[in-house]
């Protein structure tokens, strides 16, 4: 009898080590995740370009420098004078840009099979519609 408790004694103790094994390394998992792929996603966003709005460079400035109204004012102006000249000096660029994007997206349908340039027109259209309302969504930023 005393056999007998001891091997189920030992199949339990077995079982509750896996159990909490298991347990352990969903935790150091999800911390890991966390903590690492918090990290990474992070980097991804301030790689992505996101630049302040207008109102976040002007509000960022007036607590800085504690800007009274008029300065706040004058600021904003200042920023989008600036936001303009940019604007202006790489406007020439478009054309030139949306051909060599054309080129490759020709050059690219040259190798693909009848399914496959049906399939990449339909990736074409969703990457167009994404640029199109991300340019749309700096132009609202910029604005305001």
């Amino acid at each position: 009898m005393a056999i007998k408790n001891a091997r189920t004694e030992a199949a339990v103790l077995v079982i509750v080590v896996f159990v909490l094994g298991i347990l352990l390394g969903g935790v150091g998992s999800h911390l890991w995740e966390e903590r690492v792929e918090g990290q990474v996603q992070a980097q991804t966003a301030a790689q992505l370009n996101l630049k302040p709005t207008r109102n976040e460079r002007v509000n960022d400035l007036t607590q800085r420098l504690q800007l009274s109204s008029e300065q706040q004012k004058q600021v904003g102006a200042v920023i989008d004078d600036t936001l303009s000249k940019w604007q202006s000096l790489y406007a020439p660029l478009d054309a030139p840009r949306e051909a060599i994007r054309q080129q490759g997206r020709a050059s690219i349908r040259a190798v693909l099979s009848p399914d496959q340039q049906i399939k990449f027109d339909d990736f074409l259209r969703q990457l167009d519609e994404q640029r199109r309302l991300d340019e749309q969504r700096k132009k609202d930023a910029s604005s305001h």
